[in-house]
């Protein structure tokens, strides 16, 4: 499976759609946290562009929490122009790093959960492959998607999807789309909705 060449597509297809967005577009509240549609692509362009040194210096200026670094980060990348960040994913299309940990299945699960806190409240159609949504499903399950899924969060559950070939785990079931169960898996309230079964209630206590 040619993963990288996934997350090449992925980040090509990601500066098409930043360069369609207007400026009230860009600036819409995401479905990842406080941060806007901009702020997003800010954050998934520094993940691939930022350089060491600047990354490095706002880490130690966040008390090392990598967390509000990666905040602060993402920030500083959106004041560009959206044309130079869709220009710089392009430009970093294939940059073959691979993050500790997570390695390239992480890099796409970010690719895609992001795409879609940026999709979902601009009312886009999702556009995801389904040999990709199956690799990002078998991560955020598979016990090593740190800093995307809690190990408890699927544990003891049932995953189902209706529109892929694919399931996983054991216990009350979850159900529903591939995007949908992505979304849950990662935390995002606004997909909760849209699964069904009766582990779905247990779920959204482990969500909130």
């Amino acid at each position: 499976m040619d993963l990288m060449g996934m997350i090449a597509d992925e980040r090509r297809r990601l500066a098409d759609l930043v360069e369609s967005l207007t400026p009230a577009q860009l600036a819409t509240r995401s479905l990842c946290d406080a941060w806007t549609v901009k702020e997003v692509v800010g954050h998934l362009v520094a993940a691939v562009a930022a350089a060491n040194g600047p990354a490095l210096l706002l880490l130690v200026r966040s008390g090392f929490n990598i967390h509000r670094a990666n905040a602060r980060l993402a920030a500083r990348m959106a004041h560009r122009p959206a044309g130079e960040l869709a220009g710089m994913l392009r430009a970093h299309a294939e940059n073959p790093f691979r993050p500790p940990i997570v390695g390239h299945a992480g890099q796409l699960t970010d690719l895609q959960v992001h795409g879609q806190d940026i999709r979902r409240p601009l009312g886009l159609p999702h556009d995801l492959r389904g040999d990709r949504l199956r690799v990002s499903l078998d991560f955020l399950v598979g016990g090593r998607a740190v800093g995307f899924v809690p190990r408890r969060r699927p544990a003891g559950l049932r995953f189902e999807a209706t529109d892929l070939d694919w399931a996983s785990g054991t216990g009350p079931l979850v159900r529903g789309t591939g995007e949908a169960l992505m979304l849950g898996l990662t935390g995002r309230h606004a997909a909760l909705g849209d699964l069904s079964g009766d582990g779905v209630a247990e779920l959204r206590t482990r969500v909130s």
